[in-house]
């Protein structure tokens, strides 16, 4: 099924994707937001350039995105797969309890922020090239992983990893990351480690056919917190 998403309004983008059988290509796309907003089941294909809050509360479908995206993608997304073949904006994967997102090129600011997980359910977000400040903010659960493909700095902005209690990061560099938090701690990852993702790296490879060769040539540094509750101190205890 195509749908010409210039002129119509989410109600009527959305209403169409849930009457789809399953596969839908939307073409002349030019901010129209909330497109897939809690979809599950269908295949989206997009040309053109969604906007804020593609696929937010995902739950299940794929959306895949010739093109660049706007803010808050995969905003509380719950389950799926969002694929962007070129830039997202702000705010990629806010509160993502579950899926994937995928991005070609750069996020901006507060990617991963407030991200969790619970029980069999472990976000990933996965950018290819670098992040804006923020990166991983508050972050409680689930698995960022920032290539900076092209980038020879660190690839994320200031204040990595602030109010970070849960989950991890893994971000190739080719120099170590400086100015963290106190609570979050920092090391080059080893075999073991790396083994963790390399199943996530070789998808993200094939998906944007990238050349295994050009993101195991620098380290990868694994940002965990160093503590299961670091704001202990501002509750009180039974």
């Amino acid at each position: 099924m195509m749908i010409r998403a210039k002129g119509l309004s989410t109600r009527e983008i959305n209403s169409a994707i849930s009457a789809a059988e399953n596969k839908i290509d939307i073409v002349d796309c030019f901010g129209e937001r909330f497109i897939g907003c809690g979809s599950s089941g269908r295949r989206i294909n997009i040309t053109g350039t969604p906007g804020n809050a593609l696929g937010a509360y995902l739950d299940g479908s794929e959306i895949i995105v010739k093109g660049n995206a706007q803010d808050a993608v995969g905003d509380t997304m719950n389950d799926g797969m969002i694929t962007i073949y070129g830039n997202a904006g702000d705010a990629l994967g806010y509160a993502m309890r579950g899926g994937r997102i995928f991005v070609r090129d750069d996020s901006g600011y507060r990617t991963g922020i407030h991200m969790k997980e619970y029980g069999d359910k472990k976000p990933v977000i996965v950018v290819g090239g670098r992040c804006g400040s923020f990166l991983g903010e508050y972050l409680a659960g689930g698995l960022i992983i920032v290539l900076g493909i092209g980038c020879n700095t660190f690839p994320a902005g200031f204040f990595t990893g602030t109010g970070m209690h849960g989950g991890s990061m893994f971000i190739r560099s080719a120099v170590p990351p400086a100015g963290l938090p106190e609570q979050v701690i920092v090391k080059q990852a080893n075999q073991s480690e790396m083994s963790l993702i390399k199943d996530i790296l070789k998808e993200f490879c094939s998906y944007f056919d990238i050349s295994a060769d050009t993101i195991y040539d620098r380290p990868f540094y694994m940002l965990t917190s160093n503590s299961k509750n670091p704001y202990k101190q501002l509750y009180t205890e039974n």
